[in-house]
């Protein structure tokens, strides 16, 4: 049985198999927790980012962890809100879609996710948060290889929107 909490946690201090980084498209590092990935990672994330050759919004790639306590990072670029009018929650869905594949893939047993695009990205975190825990609840529903899912928030705004979306899943 697959299990999923959300916590208030700094997600470069998270024991599991992967984080997710809510990445720019050139991987290469950016503000937020993007950038806070990148500072306790060290510079091999960076060295090895860059030979990705970038990654296109609401698809992920994977990385070596580094100085983290998780073996992996799975980089996800989510979409800047633009008012909901290009196809942003469609590409939010397809980053935890994507995120939870390559997890999979890689026979990772325990994934961190953060909010993808509700930093300088704007996505209105309600309705980000409900996208991310449907998403996380249906995978997990079809594929239980994946024991752990953690929604690691910033702060408590972010763990009390999560809370409602659970409530209302």
């Amino acid at each position: 049985m697959s299990e999923i909490e959300i916590l208030q946690a700094d997600i470069t201090t998270l024991k599991v198999d992967a984080i997710v980084n809510a990445a720019n498209g050139s991987l290469c590092g950016g503000g937020g927790v993007d950038g806070a990935i990148h500072r306790a990672a060290g510079k091999d994330l960076l060295a090895e980012c860059r030979t990705l050759g970038g990654c296109d919004t609401g698809f992920a790639k994977i990385t070596g962890g580094y100085n983290l306590p998780a073996k992996f990072v799975i980089h996800a670029v989510g979409p800047v809100w633009y008012g909901g009018h290009k196809n942003e929650e469609q590409l939010l869905a397809s980053c935890y879609r994507e995120c939870l594949r390559i997890a999979a893939e890689h026979q990772l047993s325990s994934i961190a996710f953060p909010a993808i695009s509700c930093g300088a990205y704007r996505f209105p975190i309600p309705r980000a948060c409900e996208i991310a825990y449907r998403e996380v609840r249906t995978f997990l529903q079809q594929d239980s290889s994946i024991s752990k899912v953690i929604f690691a928030c910033f702060d408590a705004k972010l763990e009390n929107a999560l809370l409602q979306a659970q409530s209302k899943a």
